[in-house]
Order: structure tokens, then sequence, then C-alpha cells
């Protein structure tokens, strides 16, 4: 349905069909210097198209700050991280793309001062100052937390997040508890990301939807969210930490069991014995195991060199449990250590979450790509952080959250652990959660490595039109379906 002059990473992620040609083919002329990309609706050759252009920062020969400046930016009502065009440096970029090109909707910097624009032509062709995928990437990986500070400062921060480490397991656990609950204050005061819900890369998703419809000039295909016509996912974990919550795995998983669904449970091998008939018999009943790091000591991804050493043995655990996924401990993360544990998913970052020793996260409620590990965010608030930490008396927070990702056809993967589920208020609040979609025909009730499976196989599929209209291509074909972002504002359907 589109061409491009080069990949677009927002096409890929939703699966919405475009072929890439080369840039001094694509509509019979050049698609313009290499830091800018081309998008169109593939028309009729001699009819004119409206393109989409956008900025490719990582083109830019010499220094990008000529051009553009790296910062965090108000768009309509969401907000963007990356590197933006100046307007001055605009009319240069585009000047054999157009004509009459102006700045039609200002980009605000962190001050709220105008720092560059969305710009349009005469023909209706339209510039985007910044990369798409950039901004995707920079909300995923969190690389926006280092955006806006010194290199000193995130290298304290750092530092910080090891002292914790550190200092935990000498500890009490009560003055563990105080010292969170008082820091809680500080971390209140963060605006971003937002919390319980954080929606700015998900409102620039339906921005850019409604922005490539009105070019097209009218619905635009892609592969649906979650297979077999569900319009959610609800993907239930467990942490299990200790000794003594791997002998109260039962206050969970019996609420579970009297209700039908089934969940996954990540051991952690060398800090309590995992008996091979418990993770057999959680494979009888339907459930996963997964791999929860190696000692739960906040050392397995503190450096490339430690999780080279740890790495064998939790692979060995791994195969040992027939586990394909991992889960890091205190969901410590780090974006380019990642990939290399070798599974097959991890669930380690956060949608939002301020009050995490590393806090943060990564703003979607749907899966994504860290190269060939797929991640799958945690999106509801931990079971500790939301009734031991914040005090909540009530499961409110998760009920509420958990309706507005239903509305959003989002991913609801909640963590709870056993060890925790002595307090009444989890226990409660879990039952009360699982009761509110029991009966739920919109859901789709998977494991972590089910919902791993089928975003692979999406990744792998697409659209093809045909005599009978879109058709999926590849492993989504069975239970897949197309779905179409339309141009009426405020649609929907495109989150």
């Amino acid at each position: 349905m589109f061409e491009a002059s080069h990949p677009f990473a927002f096409f890929d992620y939703f699966r919405v069909p475009y072929g890439v040609a080369s840039p001094d083919t694509l509509d019979g002329r050049s698609a313009g210097p290499a830091p800018v990309g081309r998008l169109r609706p593939a028309g009729t050759p001699g009819n004119p198209v409206r393109s989409l252009f956008w900025l490719r920062p990582a083109m830019i020969p010499g220094s990008p700050e000529k051009i553009c400046g790296l910062g965090r930016y108000q768009l309509a009502d969401f907000i963007l991280f990356g590197w933006m065009a100046h307007n001055a440096a605009v009319p240069g970029l585009l000047r054999d793309l157009g004509h009459g090109w102006r700045a039609a909707q200002t980009v605000t910097d962190a001050d709220g001062q105008p720092a560059a624009a969305v710009w349009r032509d005469d023909d209706g062709n339209v510039f985007l100052p910044f990369d798409p995928g950039e901004v995707m990437h920079y909300f995923w990986s969190e690389k926006y937390r280092a955006v806006g500070r010194s290199a000193a400062s995130v290298t304290a921060r750092a530092a910080a997040l090891r002292g914790y480490y550190l200092a935990r397991p000498v500890l009490p656990r009560a003055l563990q508890l105080r010292l969170r609950r008082v820091f809680t204050r500080v971390q209140s005061r963060s605006s971003f990301p937002g919390w319980p819900l954080e929606d700015n890369l998900h409102d620039f998703y339906s921005w850019l939807f409604a922005l490539v419809t009105e070019l097209a000039g009218g619905p635009v295909p892609f592969l649906d969210l979650w297979p077999d016509g569900r319009s959610w996912a609800l993907v239930l974990t467990h942490d299990v930490e200790t000794d003594a919550g791997y002998r109260d795995m039962g206050l969970l998983r019996d609420i579970e069991r009297a209700r039908g669904y089934t969940s996954s449970w990540n051991f952690v091998p060398l800090r309590y014995q995992v008996d091979d008939d418990v993770v057999r018999a959680l494979e009888d009943e339907g459930c996963e195991v997964g791999v929860h790091g190696l000692r739960h000591d906040g050392h397995d991804l503190e450096s490339r060199r430690t999780l080279e050493q740890r790495l064998p043995a939790m692979r060995d655990y791994a195969r040992r449990w027939n586990a394909v996924g991992f889960r890091s401990p205190a969901t410590q993360r780090h974006w380019e250590l990642m990939p290399m544990l070798g599974f097959d998913y991890d669930s380690s970052y956060t949608d939002t979450d301020p009050y995490e020793p590393q806090p943060g996260g990564c703003c979607t409620y749907l899966p994504y790509f860290n190269q060939e590990m797929v991640e799958l965010p945690i999106t509801m608030a931990q079971d500790h952080t939301l009734f031991a930490i914040l005090q909540n008396p009530e499961a409110g927070t998760w009920l509420r959250k958990a309706r507005l990702l239903r509305e959003r056809h989002g991913m609801v993967l909640i963590l709870t652990h056993p060890d925790y589920a002595g307090d009444r208020r989890i226990v409660d609040g879990y039952r009360s959660l699982l009761d509110e979609f029991s009966e739920d025909d919109t859901v789709w009730h998977a494991l972590p490595r089910d919902v791993a499976t089928w975003w692979r196989n999406r990744a792998a599929s697409t659209l093809r039109e045909g005599a009978g209209g879109w058709q999926i291509a590849g492993p989504a074909a069975a239970g897949g379906r197309v779905r179409f972002a339309t141009p009426v504002p405020g649609d929907e359907g495109t989150r």
C-alpha cells in the first residue's frame, strides 16, 4: 500500500504493508539527501501523491548538532525524546522535495519554548523533523532517562543503584521497608513517566496513524495486535524470591487453579532448592517456568563480564526446566546486555514504575523487540510496591488500570510473589482481579511464552492485497486478523 525510500520502523512494528524502493528511483526522482527518508502511498505512475518525509539523524554527515538538537520535546499532547531538526535547517533539507514548505505544527522544548515544527507544503506533503523509529527506541530502551542529564549525573545514578544492591542484603527487612516508603516521597515527584498509566508513546502511535491515513486518503491496514480476534491479553506471572515463597506457592496458585487460570513461575536456581517434580507438576497443569536470575543478588546484569560468567549456569537451568523466559531480580535491566541472555523473551522492563530501585519504564503496554529478544513489559504495579510500600488498602489501582489497558487493546501483565502472599490485601486483590475478567470473552488468557511466540509470528508476517481484500502471509495467518486505522479523528482502533 505504501512505498518508502528506507525502512520505516513504525510500519514494521504495526505490520502495515509497504515496500522499500531505491531512493533514486522512488517516484522517478531522488528521494532527497541521506538525512531525509520518504514514504508515500503506492499510486499510478505519473499521478501526484502526497508524501511523508522524515529526518534520519543517524545519516547526517559530520556533527548532527548543526542540523538538529537532542532533547525532550512536546508535540500535540504527547512528549517525544530524540534528535529534532531546527527550523532554520529544514528549508535546506527540503529544497528539492516540494514547494511552499511552511512550519505547520509547533514542537516545543522542555522549557515550553518553540524548538521545531512539523512542516507541510502546497501539495500536502509533510515533513517530520524527527525519526519515528528513534523516538520509539528512546522509549523502549529507557534511553530517554539520560536525555538532558550530564554524564556525571548518569554515572552517579548508576553508582547509587549498585550501592543499593550491595547494601540491601545486610539491612534488616523492616529497615528496608521504612527507607523505601520514605523514598517514595521523592520518587512520586517525577512527572514522567506517568504512573500508574503512561500514554505518551501510544498517543504518538495514534497521531502517526492519523497522519498516514490522511496521506493515504482512506483506511490503512495493519496486522491485529492479538490472535483469534481477541482485543487484549491477560498474562499472569510470579517471581519466587525465597525458600519461604517456594513453600507458599499455593497461596496464589490455588486461586488461579480454582478459576481455570494458568501462569508463569520464575525461580532463582542458586538461592533455594527447586525440585524437578515441582517443575513437572506446573507443566502438567499447563503452567510455565522461567529463570529469575542466578542468585537474586543484583549482580547478574551489573556488567558484561559478570553476565558472561553467570550465563552458562542460568542457561543450564533453563534447559533443565524447559524455560524460554527470563526476568531479572528486582527488575534490574541493561538494554545492551539483555539480548546476550539468549532467552526467547525477557520480562524485566516495566511500562512505568517510579518506585523501583531502578525506576523508569519502557512506556508501552505492548510487546516489542530488543534485537532478537521479545520484551514483555510488566504493565501492572507490583504487589509488594502497591501494598507494602505504598500501603494501598485494596486492589482498586490494579482493577482501574486493567480496565484502561483493556480499552486500549493492551497487555495486562501482572507480577505477584508468593513470598508476600501472607498479606491478605495481596491475596484478596489478586482474587478480585482474576474474578473481574474470568467471564470476559474479549481477552486472550496467555502464558508469556505464548505472547512471545505470537509476537515473533506477527513480526514474520506481512499483509498482501488480493482479489478478496487484504490477506495475511506468514506464520500469523492462522490466528491473525487484519484491522484498519481510519482517518477519523480520535479513532481508538489505532491504539
